[in-house]
C-alpha cells in the first residue's frame, strides 16, 4: 500500500517539477505525509497571498514569516519555494523573476533598490536555489542560470561604491552597477561572495568562502580570496600547473 502511495505522489511531483522525481523509500510513510501536509499549507498560503497582493494567484510554496514587498513587480514560475523568513522586494526596473522550482532558503533576502536609486533586478533560472541566510543585492542586473545550486550565506553585490575623491564622503560619490552573471549548472559553496562585474561561466564549481570577481571560464573550479582557477572540469583543458609549465 505504501509503495503505491509513494508512486502516486511521485507521478504528481514529476508533473509539477517537469522532470522525473523519485521519493526516497527510506522516509517513513507517516513522516512523508507530515511533510506533504506542511507543503500543502505553504501552497495554500502562497496562492492566497499572491492573489490578495496582485489579483492573480501563483503556485508558490510560502513558509511562515515570508515578507513580500512590491509583489506586482515579481514573476513566479511553477513550484517556487520561499522558505521561512525570506524577504522578497520586487522594486526594480526589470523586476524579479523566479523560474520553475526555484528555492530561496530560510532567512534570505532579495532586494534591488533604495528610494534614491532604482536598481535593475534579478532573474533566477529554473531548478536553481540559494541556501539559508543568503543575500542578493540586485542594484545592477543579476542573472542566475538554470540548475544552479548554492550553500548557505551566499551573497551577491551588484554595485560598487566610487571612492576616487577624498574631499567628498564615499557614500556621496555614487556607485557603478555592472551586474553579475552566474551561468547554468554551477555549484556554489557556503559563504561565497560575488562582486559587481563578475561573470561565472557554465558548469563552474566555486569553493566555500571564495570572493569572486572578474570573468571565470566555463567548467572551472575556483577558490580563494580573490578566487582563482585551480583546475578545469573539462578533460581537454590543461591544469593551471601544466599550463604554466607549457608556457615557461
Amino acid at each position: 500500500m505504501s509503495d503505491s502511495l509513494y508512486g502516486f505522489f511521485e507521478t504528481a511531483l514529476s508533473k509539477l517539477k517537469g522532470r522525473k522525481y523519485v521519493i526516497d523509500r527510506r522516509i517513513p510513510i507517516h513522516l512523508f505525509l507530515m511533510i506533504l501536509l506542511r507543503r500543502s499549507v505553504w501552497l495554500v498560503r502562497g496562492l492566497f497571498r499572491t492573489l490578495l497582493l496582485t489579483g492573480k494567484p501563483a503556485m508558490v510554496f510560502m513558509a511562515p514569516g515570508v515578507k513580500l514587498r512590491n509583489l506586482s513587480l515579481c514573476k513566479f514560475g511553477k513550484g517556487v519555494t520561499l522558505e521561512t523568513g525570506v524577504i522578497l522586494d520586487g522594486l526594480s526596473y526589470e523586476g524579479v523573476t523566479l523560474g520553475d522550482n526555484v528555492t530561496i532558503g530560510p532567512y534570505s533576502e532579495i532586494r534591488s533598490s533604495m528610494l534614491s536609486s532604482l536598481g535593475a533586478g534579478l532573474s533566477f533560472g529554473k531548478n536553481s536555489g540559494c541556501g539559508a541566510y543568503s543575500f542578493i543585492g540586485a542594484g545592477g542586473p543579476i542573472r542566475i542560470g538554470e540548475h544552479v545550486i548554492m550553500g548557505q550565506h551566499v551573497s551577491f553585490h551588484a554595485e560598487n561604491h566610487n571612492f576616487s575623491r577624498i574631499d567628498v564622503p564615499i557614500r556621496m560619490q555614487g556607485v557603478t552597477k555592472l551586474g553579475i552573471t552566474l551561468e547554468d549548472d554551477c555549484w556554489v559553496g557556503a559563504n561565497v561572495i560575488f562582486l559587481d562585474g563578475c561573470h561565472v561561466g557554465r558548469g563552474c564549481v566555486v569553493a566555500a568562502g571564495a570572493v569572486v570577481r572578474g570573468d571565470v571560464p566555463p567548467f572551472s573550479v575556483i577558490a580563494g580570496v580573490p578566487a582563482r582557477v585551480i583546475r578545469s572540469r573539462n578533460p581537454s583543458e590543461p591544469s593551471p600547473d601544466k599550463l604554466a609549465a607549457m608556457t615557461s
